[in-house]
């Protein structure tokens, strides 16, 4: 048995070492591991045509991005919610007084861009305001969930109670603004005014600036809701009964619709806005607003009617009967308007919008609209990048409270840089 012995000892060993390297491969899998937080290290520089926005660039100081993994982070599936807004430099305390007094509500329909989403979120982002995020049905599952995990480590941002698969220019789309008015009024944040976004759309203006801009003698009670009154090229939209393709498309059947209710005079504008909290009391309450609203269910794109036509009613709090295209909502650049509104798209048009380039964001700045529509990280990461920047340093300029290290998106190379006494020439 004595020439067994040796055999049995390397045996033993070999059975222990693997037993060893399984319990270490089963461990590493089993435990959760903090998440990681964002190197510097991979960071996309930013573009040379970035330097006329960030505060002493021209003069050779350098600046260092300091996050660059935003949709990773979000995906690792493991987030502690305790650091998930000094990680991701998400403002945590009121800039100010006046923004403190003057919360705002957002609604942000998506469906993909997952990083333009989370950018666009901490950009717009303060602890009194509250945020309905509209998830897509159609989104894929990772998507669904990368969203619902963000949102939840911030008690003032919800995914709406409802969801809707949203096909381009269908009700589905007003629908999705609607459910998330529905949980927003159930808000204990006392809101003033709702402004509704999409995921790829991003400020220009500070929250700051926006509370000024709603505050204003010619905003002050009114709602933002540009437009004009029907011309006849946009007739076929509401004449005619129309077919939503669930996801998909939207169908003119060509049959004729009865007029609008209560004779109600149509007008055509943006399906962006931003309304007063009475106002939406009466668009969810209201019979004249309920009726319209169920009589748009078989038009094309209802939401680029519904608001405006609403708002020339006399009933209707905070009405805005001789508007017309007043309210600076958005940075566009359509197709049709290239050589007269703008001088063309620097990125690439997609259905006749200018997804940006960062050549763009000259005209972006100067047009100092509300927000800038749209921006894609697959094609054009710099412009974000740039615009993104140029942002933060404006909100933190304007603070009057103490900065947190946490809130800077980057930082200059130099530590006696002040960079919110740099003015700027953008």
């Amino acid at each position: 048995m004595c020439q067994f012995e040796p055999t049995k000892r390397r045996f033993l060993f070999c059975l222990g070492i693997s037993f060893m390297v399984c319990s270490v491969i089963y461990l590493s899998n089993d435990i959760p591991t903090d998440p990681k937080p964002l190197e510097a290290v991979s960071c996309r520089p930013f573009s040379s045509a970035c330097k006329a926005y960030l505060p002493g660039a021209r003069e050779g100081v350098e600046w260092q991005r300091r996050d660059c993994q935003v949709e990773s982070y979000i995906l690792n599936g493991q987030l502690e919610c305790s650091e998930v807004a000094k990680d991701l430099h998400f403002i945590t305390s009121p800039l100010s007084h006046e923004e403190m007094d003057y919360p705002l509500a957002f609604i942000v329909t998506v469906h993909k861009e997952l990083e333009v989403f989370i950018r666009l979120l901490r950009a717009i982002y303060m602890p009194q305001n509250v945020y309905c995020i509209h998830v897509d049905s159609k989104a894929p599952l990772e998507y669904h969930v990368a969203v619902r995990m963000l949102v939840s480590c911030f008690k003032n941002v919800f995914v709406s109670s409802r969801r809707e698969t949203v096909t381009y220019g269908g009700f589905s789309r007003l629908q999705a603004d609607l459910h998330c008015m529905k949980d927003l009024v159930k808000s204990k944040v006392g809101w003033k005014k709702v402004i509704n976004l999409c995921g790829q759309d991003f400020p220009i203006k500070s929250n700051l600036e926006l509370v000024r801009y709603m505050k204003s003698k010619e905003w002050r009670d009114i709602n933002m809701t540009p437009g004009v009154k029907q011309p006849p090229t946009m007739k076929y939209r509401t004449q005619f009964q129309h077919r939503e393709i669930m996801g998909s498309f939207v169908v003119n059947l060509g049959l004729k619709k009865d007029p609008p209710p209560y004779n109600l005079e149509l007008y055509f504008g943006t399906a962006y806005y931003a309304l007063t909290r009475p106002f939406i009391d009466f668009a969810l309450t209201n019979p004249i607003a309920l009726e319209l609203l169920e009589w748009s269910k078989d038009t094309y794109s209802p939401d680029e009617h519904y608001w405006v036509t609403l708002n020339h009613i006399k009933e209707a709090p905070g009405n805005n009967i001789e508007g017309g295209w007043k309210g600076n909502v958005r940075a566009i650049k359509w197709s049709d308007q290239e050589g007269t509104v703008h001088n063309g798209c620097k990125g690439h048009y997609l259905r006749d919008i200018c997804v940006y380039g960062i050549e763009d964001l000259p005209w972006i700045i100067n047009r100092n609209s509300m927000f800038a529509n749209k921006f894609e990280m697959s094609t054009f990461p710099e412009a974000l990048d740039c615009l993104e920047q140029w942002h933060r340093n404006k909100v933190l300029r304007s603070a009057t409270v103490s900065i947190e290290p946490s809130w800077l998106l980057a930082t200059p190379n130099s530590s006696s840089s002040n960079i919110f006494n740099i003015s700027t020439e953008a």
